[in-house]
């Protein structure tokens, strides 16, 4: 299976990734963790993206689409993958493309995870952490069994500084704007999937799982 998964924040691709990823047994490429592991290994890539990063700036589609290159490159690659993260835009979907036809690998499809933005905003708002061990909660949807405090080590629950109101609607206005356009570009090519995301988790890979079949 090679696959791309996407989805507005906080439609929970996440968690589906790591169910894929395990399902199908094929790695789970995500831009995070692939920065992480190009600057670790010192990478001309990584190198060129830790540069910006330090500086706090943003990291070039052109550094981006090269560190997903070498990663789509290794060996554990050759019989499948599940791309998350990444493309973000069409510059960037359109480089995947190319290279993807370069080396003459076809996407068996694109998982949309389609939650609508009212939904979301609750969903982001109402999120909790824990301090000490970083157990996730929600005042709607999974309450601790004391009110703000972490049902596994006693700790208090915070609002994280990026899941207020305001955060969360620029979010996904910038999703809406940048990244939404791909859903087109790939229906298009006739391998976008939707799943409907405003279920339970389980019903949700079950679904996933129904439409890759």
């Amino acid at each position: 299976m090679k696959l791309l998964i996407t989805g507005r924040p906080g439609a929970g691709k996440g968690t589906q990734a790591v169910n894929i990823k395990e399902y199908y047994n094929i790695p789970h490429i995500s831009t995070g963790d692939m920065f992480r592991a190009a600057m670790k290994a010192g990478t001309k890539m990584g190198l060129l993206a830790k540069s910006y990063m330090e500086k706090g700036q943003l990291v070039p589609d052109e550094v981006t689409i090269g560190i997903v290159e070498d990663r789509l490159s290794e060996a554990d690659c050759k019989d499948g993958f599940l791309l998350d993260g990444f493309p973000r835009n069409l510059a960037q979907a359109e480089a995947l493309d190319k290279f993807l036809t370069k080396n003459g690998i076809k996407l068996d499809a694109v998982l949309d995870v389609n939650v609508e933005n009212s939904v979301l905003v609750r969903r982001m708002v109402g999120r909790r952490v824990c301090k000490n061990c970083g157990a996730t909660y929600h005042v709607e949807f999974n309450k601790p069994l004391k009110d703000g405090i972490c049902d596994n080590c006693g700790s208090p629950l915070v609002q994280r500084p990026d899941d207020t109101e305001a955060t969360a609607v620029n979010r996904l206005a910038v999703y809406d704007e940048q990244t939404a356009p791909l859903l087109d570009y790939y229906k298009k090519q006739g391998i976008l999937k939707t799943v409907n995301g405003d279920q339970s988790f389980d019903k949700v890979f079950e679904d996933i799982k129904a439409v890759l079949k």
